[in-house]
């Protein structure tokens, strides 16, 4: 008894002494930024870099000569693997929305409301998202256009494919899908530009969803979301499309400061994967809540207040269908109240 007793204490002294251990070794493992230098070549001849190249030629059909022309002397961009190591804290929804809905932001929005009224009217009519919503993830995204990014997205993917061992997968994926839209769209890929994460244009989609859920709205032969307004707007409805949007189906309802059930409680914790029955917050809450299409479920979204409160709201599906675009609830609610203000209400 007593050998086992001093055992388990021999036990319990060598977890605590090794946590510490662990933890400090943890926090010593170099970030991304740290193995590489600025400009440095990156490695061609590496086995990924072959087995890449070996996929371009054997199932995209490209040839030698474009493979050598697009990654000669291709180089490590260190400020974008800084910005992906660099943990940012969410901040609140006070001081968050205020970064997108600003007087300003609003009365640029209802300008361009007005000068895009017949193409939006179509958009509505054609795949059915509503105008201000449009305009409001536009806004959000790029101030209408004129916050593109300015990392070369060439470089940019090869660097994340490269130096960022939690996401090459991805970014190799990224990359091919870019050098094909590219092709697609008749695109030099060393000429685009856009953000430290690999999403370019007007619209800020990433390779793949702009092969997923670009149009070419004003028909000219090329998905454009970079300088062609209609395939920018159009292209945004596409994607809220794709992920379900109703056209003029609520987006998200107000049910107090405070979370009345266990069960509400539970499914905010969850986040977008908490869904409940519309009729369960209603009862729940005290509140009337507007049926949801073909009374699907609603998740429990809160918002942070500057007097350390909280703002409850239910995500109906087309609020949800905005959390596809961007998986935060702080962005989908900014969203949405700026399409609100640019509706005047």
């Amino acid at each position: 008894m007593m050998r086992t007793v001093c055992l388990l204490l021999v036990l319990v002294f060598l977890v605590f002494v090794s946590l510490p251990v662990a933890m400090a070794a943890e926090a010593a493992q170099p970030k991304a930024a740290d193995l590489v230098q600025d400009g440095q070549t990156i490695d061609l001849a590496s086995l990924r870099y072959q087995d890449l190249f070996k996929e371009l030629r054997e199932r995209y059909h490209f040839n030698q000569e474009e493979i050598d022309r697009l990654f000669s002397g291709v180089t490590i961009k260190q400020r974008v693997l800084e910005l992906m190591d660099t943990q940012w804290e969410a901040k609140p929804y006070y001081l968050y929305y205020p970064l997108f809905i600003t007087p300003e932001v609003v009365a640029e929005g209802k300008e361009k409301l007005a000068a895009n009224r017949e193409l939006l009217d179509k958009i509505e009519k054609e795949i059915g998202v509503e105008r201000e919503i449009v305009v409001a993830i536009w806004g959000v995204e790029t101030r209408y256009g004129q916050h593109k990014g300015a990392f070369n997205l060439f470089q940019t993917l090869n660097t994340m494919f490269d130096a960022y061992p939690r996401r090459s997968n991805f970014y190799r994926e990224q990359l091919v899908h870019f050098l094909l839209l590219c092709r697609e769209n008749h695109v030099d890929p060393l000429t685009v530009t856009g953000s430290y994460g690999g999403a370019f244009g007007q619209t800020q989609f990433i390779p793949s969803s702009f092969r997923d859920y670009a149009l070419d709205f004003d028909k000219d032969g090329n998905r454009d979301v970079w300088n062609s307004t209609s395939d920018v707007l159009a292209s945004i409805a596409n994607y809220l499309h794709r992920f379900g949007w109703v056209f003029h189906a609520p987006i998200y309802q107000e049910i107090g400061p405070v979370l009345k059930s266990e069960t509400l409680g539970n499914a905010y914790k969850k986040g977008r994967k908490g869904l409940v029955p519309a009729a369960e917050v209603a009862q729940a809450q005290g509140v009337t809540m507007p049926p949801a299409p073909e009374n699907k479920n609603v998740t429990i979204v809160g918002l942070e207040l500057e007097d350390g409160g909280m703002r409850y709201v239910a995500g109906y599906p087309n609020f949800q269908a905005i959390t596809a675009w961007n998986n935060s609830n702080r962005y989908a609610m900014a969203v949405a109240e700026l399409a609100e203000k640019l509706a005047g209400k």
